[in-house]
């Protein structure tokens, strides 16, 4: 595990008050209807972990529920939660809560206003980060790189500014896209869900956000780390989002769902204070200037222009470590002005041969392929030679992997002789041939 890099981003403070959320009295009230109707919790401290407020703010929405005659008490105890008293929708609640279901379906955790989920992330954004070349070395210590790239590469990661990793397939530029993920080692608070002039906007996503909670196996200690921070966020790893061929421009916008009347944030707000990879550049069905095109603002800004279904536009804070890996030379697809908003552009090349030996050793050695040195020898001077020795960093494991699967079938201890490497290469590449077609 790394250590973190900032070891202590400031928390989004506890809200003690109800005015402290920054949000509507009434929509806090509408959330607290909808909760108790789709939830049917009737004590205060479960409908506080749900809402994800303070017992007190909790008791105060409630209270301020009933003198408006939408709650009332059940008038009885509830012994198996700390003698609580409990409460329901009285038949005004439960139409007030399907009249506000039926312009929102959204319940459960308050939302953060905009303007306070901007100013979490200004105190913990991904240009805040000093990453060291330990740190670095640390995260791709599996990965066998010139001293050079990461000359490069550590100050553009530093700098939290778009990269543009470019060469011929096959040489790393995911593991290495991965390596920086890793070195990226503190951690941030995730708003689950944000708002925006009444509209709900839920972010959190737990198949895109690694939670990390103090103490987990602690159950006295879980309760304690939940009063440290407002617990409408979650405590994240810093996420990484990784798209490939599939990208579209429009996963790049709000997503509406029709029924529910909710919005879920692009894959580029859900990145926040984390890193964006889109790997595999050129390979989409948009054109590469296309996509870079509608990254021109966020990149240049550190803002991004939303629409809601009205057509009513909002900014949103883009900070995010943006990283373009492609394997096409980037004069093939992208303009002059395109490529100047790209901060940093790194190629990055095959191994030469000392470096792919190093690699072949590694990988034999991790896979249990005892080497050989005449095959070796035959690699080098009889395969390589006719490919001009382009030497790239998956073919070791692509070789060695052959061979293993060739020894299964024949039921053979694995081993290395040139008729085995010929068996691999042959599978490495396919020769021209004049087949009709």
């Amino acid at each position: 595990m790394n250590m973190p890099v900032i070891p202590n981003v400031t928390a989004p403070p506890v809200p003690r008050r109800i005015e402290e959320t920054g949000l509507s009295p009434v929509m806090m009230r509408d959330i607290l209807l909808k909760t108790m109707f789709r939830t049917h919790h009737e004590q205060v401290s479960r409908l506080s972990e749900v809402l994800c407020l303070p017992v007190a703010c909790t008791q105060d929405l409630v209270d301020r529920a009933r003198e408006q005659g939408l709650i009332e008490a059940t008038g009885t105890l509830h012994a198996g939660a700390g003698s609580e008293m409990g409460f329901r929708l009285s038949d005004t609640g439960k139409a007030r809560a399907l009249d506000a279901l039926s312009q929102s379906e959204y319940y459960g955790a308050m939302p953060v206003p905009l303007e306070r989920y901007a100013e979490q992330v200004r105190r913990q954004s991904v240009r805040n980060m000093k990453i060291t070349r330990e740190a670095l070395l640390r995260a791709m210590g599996h990965l066998i790189l010139p001293p050079a790239l990461l000359d490069q590469i550590g100050p553009a990661v530093g700098a939290g500014r778009s990269i543009l990793m470019y060469g011929p397939p096959g040489n790393g530029k995911s593991s290495i896209s991965n390596g920086i993920r890793d070195a990226l080692g503190d951690l941030i608070y995730v708003p689950r869900a944000i708002e925006y002039n009444g509209s709900v906007i839920t972010v959190y996503d737990p198949l895109m956000h690694v939670r990390r909670e103090e103490a987990e196996d602690d159950a006295t200690a879980l309760r304690k780390t939940a009063n440290r921070f407002d617990r409408r966020y979650v405590r994240c790893e810093r996420p990484s989002v990784v798209t490939g061929g599939e990208l579209s421009l429009d996963m790049l916008d709000l997503v509406y769902n029709p029924t529910a009347r909710t919005y879920q944030a692009p894959l580029q707000l859900k990145s926040t204070g984390g890193i964006f990879i889109v790997d595999d550049l050129g390979r989409q069905a948009e054109p590469p200037q296309k996509l870079v095109n509608r990254w021109i603002v966020p990149l240049e800004e550190s803002k991004d222009i939303l629409a809601l279904q009205s057509g009513e536009k909002f900014e949103v804070p883009f900070d995010t470590l943006v990283i373009f890996s492609t394997n096409f030379h980037p004069n093939q697809i992208f303009d002059q002005a395109a490529l100047r908003r790209i901060f940093y552009k790194i190629r990055i090349d095959g191994p030469d041969q000392e470096g792919f030996l190093k690699i072949f050793a590694r990988v034999a050695r991790k896979k249990g392929m005892p080497l050989d040195e005449a095959t070796l020898v035959h690699l080098l001077k009889r395969k390589y030679p006719t490919i001009g020795n382009a030497f790239a960093n998956y073919q070791p494991v692509f070789l060695i992997d052959q061979m293993m699967s060739i020894c299964d079938f024949e039921g053979i201890p694995y081993r290395m002789t040139p008729d085995l490497i010929d068996r691999a290469w042959a599978n490495m590449f396919v020769e021209q041939s004049d087949f009709a077609h």
